[in-house]
């Protein structure tokens, strides 16, 4: 990592929620923080707490120097709406086979 920057990973105590247009996509009590340098906060969930079923995998690919290739999935109406990293830097190991959305609600 660069001097200055910082990523920590860690288990969250709130409760995380996703909804698009009234659906709700996701909802998790045992997300993981992702705290980043200049970044928001991002909460990556388990798979088991994501419904899936509604999301279809993107082509998109993108590269984070700190967190490795991220991978996408969409909805019919919001391109790339999610991300996971299938094969993570070491320094970030614990989101591996988690998911990221854009925009959550957490209480």
């Amino acid at each position: 990592m660069s001097e200055g920057h910082r990523i920590t990973v860690g288990r969250s105590d709130r409760h995380v929620r996703v909804v698009h247009d009234g659906q709700v996509l996701a909802e998790s009590d045992n997300a993981l923080v992702l705290k980043e340098t200049g970044c928001p906060e991002r909460y990556y969930l388990p798979p088991e707490d994501v419904r899936l079923d509604l999301l279809t995998p993107s082509g998109t690919r993108t590269y984070c120097p700190f967190k490795g290739t991220a991978s996408y999935w969409s909805l019919p109406d919001a391109p790339d709406l999610v991300w996971a990293y299938p094969d993570p830097k070491p320094a970030v190991a614990g989101i591996k086979g988690h998911l990221c959305f854009y925009e959550v609600e957490v209480s």
